[in-house]
């Protein structure tokens, strides 16, 4: 079986490579109406998002993560760009108090943001290692700083741009799936 949503399920890579050019207002918004259309537990609709285009803004909490990272070992210490050059990083906040699922909401939502950038010829990589930024003494810095509302608490990263290269499909491990009857 074939159809658009599923060639672009099987055709969307991980972008990591991005040219410096700024995606459009129309891209921007289309990408916005696919996030705020994703579902979520209830209609809680449990997210913010935060679109960053200022490269010093995006520097600074890729700095804070990079910092952290470093201190923690593990081999992140090379780690220095981890929203690879994107021109456009869209932080998705999560309200605490809304339900329990409000983590998996902001995911689900990233995915819907990275699916919908993929049709339209942009790339994305969803990223969680921004969350190192927020380390306990940087969080109320960070959250004013990309003007996360009350209550609201970092779930994901997308960096958005246009492709510069892309990669092969990953292999897929055996065994994940069993079927009952």
């Amino acid at each position: 079986m074939s159809n658009d949503v599923l060639k672009a399920i099987s055709d969307r890579r991980s972008i990591r490579q991005y040219k410096p050019e700024q995606i459009t207002k129309e891209q921007l918004d289309t990408l916005l109406k696919a996030a705020v259309e994703a579902p979520s537990a209830r209609n809680s609709q449990p997210w913010h998002f935060t679109v960053v285009r200022d490269q010093a803004v995006i520097k600074e909490v890729n700095d804070a993560a990079c910092d952290v990272l470093a201190k923690s070992g593990g081999g992140y210490g090379q780690v220095r760009d981890i929203f690879y050059s994107a021109p456009t990083v869209i932080f998705i906040s999560a309200d605490k108090e809304a339900t329990p699922w409000s983590s998996l909401d902001c995911g689900i939502t990233a995915q819907t943001i990275a699916l919908a950038a993929h049709s339209i010829g942009l790339g994305t990589v969803l990223l969680g290692l921004p969350a190192m930024g927020w380390d306990g003494v940087n969080d109320a810095k960070l959250n004013a700083l990309l003007k996360f509302p009350a209550g609201y608490a970092f779930a994901i990263a997308v960096a958005v741009g246009i492709p510069d290269g892309t990669k092969e499909a990953h292999p897929v491990n055996d065994g994940l799936i069993d079927i009952i009857g």
